[in-house]
């Protein structure tokens, strides 16, 4: 991990009580002589320990000032995610509000605070959801989103960019695949619990490929990112670099449990089409559809790999989650 060079460097980390954004201020408080210092929304946060919390209002990306002075790298985690449930009559403006608007006002004030570089956490989302079998998509490829989540965040990037030019600040971005690790939620646990429960699932011939990250291995990238000089303005794909069907991966998840995978081998043409008369037509092509990236440029230009196994966080995640329901 490259970040262990950096000295007396002050980090500001929002998003520091979600999934990516905990896992990284536990990481740099760890790193000696680092200064890292996190918004939260109320007093007595659980940060990790080491973490300097700064109060903000509930709003702080869109209204108020941050304290960004003598701050060296901001690494902005927060974002409006996916709503399972959307309310909005127009869910475009609202996640505009925060991963457009929100971020560009934060990129504004740590620009004019002489703050060096700005580090976002973007999504493959905005590239798109599915890939052909075997062609990858890269960090240079043309945008093409389709949702309202991807579109907010392709928005950013491109306006981080402009920002960029204009102030000299460095824009870092980076596009994780779907991130698993301790603590996991949504469809990657569901995944778990469905294999610890040892279902029988009809999942064994699905033969698409795609690319995960591990909550470790997009940290390191991260770190990684704080000062290499290859970085600077730079886009960056991350995997594992250990893509796979959704049938190996059940199969690494129900070792990692310790339990026999059950997966009925049927034909990916009956499961696409039973998801669809049942409604679930988005997660039957997330089960069966293709979705790799390339992260060769990732790898040249910061001589970066990904530090950790598929085996090795499978096992981390797996433990975690097996604590969890005791």
């Amino acid at each position: 991990m490259q970040g262990n060079s950096l000295r007396d460097k002050k980090i500001f980390v929002t998003g520091a009580n979600g999934f990516v954004g905990s896992a990284l201020v536990e990481q740099l408080a760890s790193i000696k002589n680092y200064q890292v210092v996190a918004p939260v929304r109320r007093a007595g946060a659980d940060l990790a320990a080491g973490v300097v919390p700064v109060l903000v209002g509930a709003d702080y990306l869109i209204s108020g000032e941050l304290p960004l002075t003598g701050v060296d790298v901001v690494v902005h985690c927060a974002a409006r995610v996916h709503v399972m449930s959307e309310t909005t009559s127009d869910p475009l403006s609202e996640f505009r509000k925060i991963n457009v608007e929100g971020t560009l006002r934060l990129a504004e004030q740590a620009a004019l605070a002489g703050v060096k570089r700005f580090i976002f956490i973007s999504s493959v989302k905005v590239n798109g959801e599915l890939t052909t079998l075997g062609k990858p998509f890269t960090a240079d490829d043309e945008p093409a989103p389709t949702d309202p989540y991807g579109i907010s965040k392709m928005e950013a990037e491109q306006q981080l960019r402009l920002l960029g030019l204009r102030t000299g600040l460095e824009i870092v971005i980076i596009r994780p695949v779907l991130v698993y690790g301790p603590g996991v939620r949504a469809n990657f646990r569901s995944l778990m619990s469905w294999v610890n429960k040892s279902y029988p699932l009809p999942l064994g011939a699905v033969r698409n490929k795609r690319s995960l990250v591990s909550l470790g291995n997009l940290i390191d990238l991260i770190v990684t990112c704080l000062e290499h000089p290859g970085a600077a303005n730079q886009t960056f794909m991350v995997s594992d670099d250990d893509d796979m069907s959704t049938t190996e991966l059940l199969v690494r998840i129900s070792a990692a449990l310790g339990r026999r995978p059950y997966l009925i081998p049927v034909p990916m043409s009956v499961l696409l089409m039973g998801a669809a008369l049942l409604g679930r037509r988005a997660v039957g092509t997330r089960l069966c559809g293709s979705l790799q990236v390339d992260i060769s440029k990732t790898q040249d230009l910061l001589d970066w790999n990904p530090p950790l196994s598929v085996e090795h966080a499978l096992r981390k995640s797996a433990e975690s989650f097996q604590a969890s329901i005791k």
